[in-house]
């Protein structure tokens, strides 16, 4: 199984930009779809973005569309989540999440927490007003 480590949370002011790192080990991540994933207190894990094991497609919550980019180095087994435009409600845990996927089934997007086969510890994001 996989191990993902996420890092690059902070505190950054409204309208500023993060850029969130996922670095995994113990697998190659070129066999994985993946996710990011946030929670925020006293809320439900809400889906973010997901990207495909090939990296040529990705899908994003409504909330983040546009602001929001995710990519993948899989010759660095890491994926990013570039924030930009950063608003107080993208305050949250971040967590990063990978699901086993193989040639046919890695062309697909998952967006349910239950989806996905394992996850990092989360980083902290808090966006101040």
């Amino acid at each position: 199984q996989v191990q993902l480590v996420e890092s690059g949370g902070g505190l950054v002011q409204a309208g500023g930009s993060l850029r969130l790192s996922c670095a995994a080990s113990g697998r190659t991540l070129s066999s994985y779809t993946m996710g990011w994933f946030r929670q925020a207190p006293g809320k439900e894990r809400e889906f973010v973005g997901t990207i495909t094991r090939n990296g040529g497609s990705t899908r994003y919550a409504d909330s983040v569309k546009g602001r929001f980019t995710i990519s993948r180095d899989n010759a660095k087994n890491t994926v990013y989540l570039q924030m930009n435009s950063l608003k107080p409600e993208d305050t949250a845990v971040y967590y990063c999440a990978a699901k086993d996927t193989d040639l046919y089934t890695g062309s697909y997007y998952y967006t349910a927490v239950r989806a996905y086969d394992s996850w990092g510890q989360g980083t902290q994001v808090t966006v101040s007003s």
